[in-house]
């Protein structure tokens, strides 16, 4: 889910060339929902799978957008979450969500409307241990690092860039600011049109950065006080404050300035203790001991990967391969040896 705060964000866009030669932690748990959402079957907005009947989409994902960001010179590392926290509210809220879109699915299917089959269909997707495992499999024969946080991947990667150990983080998800990533990239997991949902239309994704400080600046506020906006619009730690948008939490903020002053203007409505979210924010746990190391693709066992096991196209497989070991030769070298 991740807070909703795309109305006091300040963002710039940026073209991948932007990011060349540069390390991106990216939200791995993030992504893979995206892949298992947007490459699905046009007809019967189902995942892709193979003659098995196993879920391919989040390894298409995965490997094509890799790719494309190696070759523009970009250095990725996958970022997985770990367990997380006892209070995390979204867990409940997602599977609550998953069940009306499955039955809203079902009725869509029943009255043949494929619009509604797709947006339905996105909304079902459900991201398995097996596929996680498959997701780090994938990612060691391609050669490219993966960090396993030890709770949140969003304060794992916050950490990495607050560490210099990356530039950057490479989420949709905005709590990724409240853990005090430096900067966030947004749409670097996608590229080119996307289309408006419940319109036939379309519209231009580009990648654009959140650079932290430059943000809290033009707000006047202080990075605790973003997590108090945060709070009051909903995390995936608490469901928020009835009648509380972006603005509206902004401007009680601004105002009260504390959590302290800020509890005695509303009424917390979840049995998650206010002070329990806003430390998590402050203080997750992360894992400090990060070795990245990236590697050149294990070429044959990549390929019989995903072409034998999966049955993905080798002509297309190969390609992209292809362009792994030449970026490996080019400069991945020069990558290893920092």
């Amino acid at each position: 889910m991740g807070v909703q705060l795309k109305d006091l964000v300040v963002k710039k866009e940026i073209d991948l060339e932007y990011l060349s030669g540069k390390k991106i932690a990216i939200d791995a748990f993030n992504w893979i929902y995206q892949f298992l959402s947007i490459i699905r079957d046009r007809d019967t907005g189902q995942p892709l799978k193979n003659s098995k009947g196993e879920i391919t989409s989040h390894l298409s994902g995965i490997f094509y957008r890799t790719a494309k960001l190696v070759e523009v010179g970009i250095r990725p590392i996958w970022v997985f979450d770990g367990k997380p926290p006892e209070f995390k509210f979204v867990t409940g809220e997602r599977s609550a969500k998953k069940v009306e879109a499955h039955r809203r699915l079902e009725a869509a299917r029943a009255a043949g409307d494929l619009e509604e089959i797709r947006i339905a269909a996105q909304q079902t997707a459900h991201l398995t241990c097996e596929m996680v495992e498959q997701s780090k499999q994938l990612l060691e024969l391609m050669g490219i690092p993966f960090v396993q946080a030890p709770s949140e991947g969003e304060a794992q990667c916050a950490y990495m860039c607050g560490s210099h150990i990356v530039y950057a983080t490479a989420s949709q998800d905005m709590d990724t600011l409240l853990f005090g990533t430096e900067r966030l990239v947004r749409n670097l997991s996608v590229s080119g049109r996307k289309k408006v949902m419940g319109k036939n239309e379309y519209m231009q994704i580009r990648p654009n950065i959140v650079e932290l400080k430059e943000m809290l600046a033009s707000l006047g506020i202080t990075r605790e006080q973003l997590i108090l906006i945060g709070m009051l619009v909903g995390t995936d730690f608490n469901p928020g404050i009835k009648g509380y948008g972006p603005k509206r939490a902004f401007e009680l903020v601004k105002q009260e300035k504390t959590l302290e002053n800020v509890l005695k203007k509303i009424e917390w409505n979840t049995e998650v203790s206010p002070e329990s979210v806003y430390d998590f924010f402050l203080n997750p746990t992360v894992e400090k001991n990060v070795e990245i190391k990236f590697g050149a693709p294990k070429s044959e066992k990549l390929s019989n990967f995903l072409c034998d096991r999966f049955e993905f196209s080798r002509e297309r497989i190969e390609k992209g391969v292809k362009t792994l070991e030449q970026k490996n030769r080019s400069s991945l070298d020069m990558w290893m040896k920092k």
